[in-house]
């Protein structure tokens, strides 16, 4: 495990990355992913905006407008709810080159409190035209993310979560394209895993418990959630015949959804949507968050199972 959270991994290579990239940073007045620490080492490219996240975005925009490369951070929840409108009128609908950072999303942040967890962003940004939206699994694919999204030029927001998580992928072979899916796993014929986010270490752990099962599953990562890779989705319903979907997000709109346009439309195939069910967030112990909404390794395990019974039946 890293010692430092995802959402602290990505805003200190941001930082890092500053003098490669020439942008200016708009901040709140929060301490959400490091980040905040850009504007001691460059104060002439740092605008403080305080607790104003409309604002915010406003001269986020204007920033960008000007033609300047602009980023941006704080709680996913603020920049997708309080900030909604403005994130769709001044930053979208222009096609805005604008990186907002959102953090605190999933139940991960269960310890900060109902009001600063962000279970419905997916969901929101997902509805609105010219937005991109990406997420990394771990430490590792957070540092090549950052580099992809300092690169990319548009609306991007990256969701972030709240602690540190076990590295799952390896620094010298990962490798990232944005709107394109990575295999983890290739060689499963049974079901195949989708997961997105730090829920992807969950499939693997699930993928192992059903190999021990005799049951032989694919695991791909979604860190594109929007454009989502329509190919690879199509590839594994063909393959497999069925999909479980892994999120840390309502099962009502996020990859889940996402997933199911797609396969609704050209390839009908039996799901399973393992994520948060369509319900508040609850502050609380993280782990006991996951359970109540039945999203361990071993729920997993079962959805997986009663997609593979159903298909004898077929």
């Amino acid at each position: 495990m890293s010692n430092l959270p995802v959402r602290m991994i990505f805003g200190q290579e941001v930082i890092r990355l500053a003098d490669e990239f020439d942008y200016i940073a708009v901040c709140g007045d929060t301490k959400c992913c490091s980040f905040e620490d850009f504007g001691s080492l460059y104060p002439e490219r740092q605008v403080s905006i305080g607790i104003a996240e409309q604002n915010m975005l406003g001269v986020a925009s204007g920033l960008a407008s000007c033609g300047h490369k602009v980023v941006l951070s704080t709680y996913s929840t603020f920049i997708t709810l309080r900030a909604c409108e403005q994130l769709r009128t001044y930053i979208c609908h222009p096609k805005q080159n604008v990186l907002v950072m959102g953090t605190h999303s999933g139940l991960q942040s269960g310890s900060e409190g109902v009001s600063h967890t962000a279970i419905e962003d997916i969901a929101i940004l997902r509805a609105i035209p010219n937005m991109t939206i990406i997420q990394p699994s771990d430490g590792v694919s957070a540092r090549i993310l950052a580099r992809k999204a300092l690169e990319f030029n548009g609306p991007l927001y990256v969701r972030l979560p709240f602690d540190a998580v076990d590295d799952i992928n390896c620094p010298d072979t990962y490798q990232v394209e944005i709107g394109k899916a990575n295999w983890i796993k290739r060689d499963g014929r049974d079901v195949t895993l989708i997961a997105t986010g730090i829920l992807l270490m969950r499939a693997l752990k699930a993928a192992q418990l059903l190999e021990q099962e005799g049951i032989h599953a694919q695991v791909m990562e979604i860190h594109t959630l929007k454009p989502l890779d329509r190919e690879a989705v199509l590839q594994a319903a063909s393959e497999t015949g069925a999909i479980v979907t892994i999120e840390d997000h309502s099962v009502v709109g996020g990859l889940g959804g996402a997933v199911a346009e797609v396969l609704a439309v050209e390839r009908p195939t039996p799901m399973r949507f393992i994520g948060i069910q369509d319900c508040f967030a609850r502050s609380g112990d993280a782990e006991a968050l996951y359970r109540a909404n039945r999203m361990t390794a071993a729920d997993i395990v079962a959805a997986a199972k009663d997609l593979v019974e159903a298909k004898k039946c077929r």
